[in-house]
């Protein structure tokens, strides 16, 4: 595995970098993990960082504080290079800053990431994340690849959840009443409560997905 870089951009201990980090590594602020922040607002242990099928994923301890990656709420995450970790008041970059450019280029579609040609506009300090641009590109919602290497039972649990899903959206989709002249769309309200009703059942399944068995917060 690619030794993991974290370096700290806000928080009591920023412009400290930790590199060639292995997997699997704590962040929190007490003594005995990889990465131990002065943060009063992070936890003992406060999130974990392990490998699985050649990814990293990043956990959230039962923090009492939660963690934030690019600014969303998470439990559970795989990490990208260029991924911004809030935890407490501190926040980490993740990846150096040759990842990060290489990730840069090919989400950019450029011809050349191997990184050869660092200049302008991929050399960047560590004031990078004041820059729009920069944000836009690394921190858009990507579509996420269906995990490998399921059980039949799992990839059957996963298809039926995928089918539930697509049913409930097809069915709001096909209630929705076009005002061709007004240029809006109309969703009556029990459309629209069975929308909020799916984003409820979407976050509970976040929760119980991501819920460590063994936190230590």
């Amino acid at each position: 595995m690619v030794p993991i870089t974290l370096r700290v951009l806000d928080g009591a201990d920023r412009g400290r970098v930790f590199d060639d980090l292995q997997a699997p590594i704590t962040i929190g602020r007490e003594e005995g993990n990889s990465i131990q922040l002065n943060d009063e607002r992070v936890s003992r242990f406060h999130v974990k960082v392990q490998e699985d099928n050649d990814k990293l994923v990043l956990t959230d301890l039962e923090s009492t504080n939660g963690t934030k990656v690019n600014g969303e709420d998470i439990q559970l995450r795989i990490l990208r290079y260029g991924d911004m970790i809030t935890v407490g008041r501190s926040v980490l970059l993740f990846g150096t800053r040759e990842e990060i450019a290489e990730r840069l280029a090919r989400l950019r579609g450029d011809d050349d990431v191997s990184g050869s040609q660092r200049g302008a506009p991929f050399d960047f300090g560590l004031n990078w994340q004041d820059d729009s641009e920069f944000q836009a590109t690394l921190h858009s919602l990507e579509p996420p690849e269906l995990p490998e290497r399921l059980t039949p039972g799992q990839a059957a649990q996963l298809s039926e959840l995928l089918e539930y899903l697509h049913i409930r959206i097809r069915h709001l989709l096909n209630s929705v009443q076009m005002d061709r002249k007004a240029q809006h769309i109309q969703l009556d309200p029990r459309q629209w409560q069975s929308l909020i009703d799916l984003q409820g059942r979407l976050s509970e399944y976040l929760r119980k997905i991501g819920e460590p068995g063994d936190a230590d917060p």
